[in-house]
């Protein structure tokens, strides 16, 4: 079974980043993605358990 995949700009739009936001959180490894060409796609769960981590952070 395979995970669903988020692009880069649907993770903007569900953490309230910057597109280079988000790519400095990959390139830190915060969020881990999987290339595609000059794009990047990550899994959706890793993104929902960032945020979960992140609101309980405050």
């Amino acid at each position: 079974m395979s995970e669903k995949q988020l692009t880069l700009d649907e993770v903007c739009t569900l953490l309230d980043k910057t597109p280079a936001t988000i790519k400095r959180y990959a390139r830190e490894n915060l969020l881990s993605n999987v290339a595609e060409g000059d794009g990047y796609l990550f899994n959706e769960a890793e993104v929902l358990r960032y945020l979960e981590f992140a609101k309980r952070l405050g």
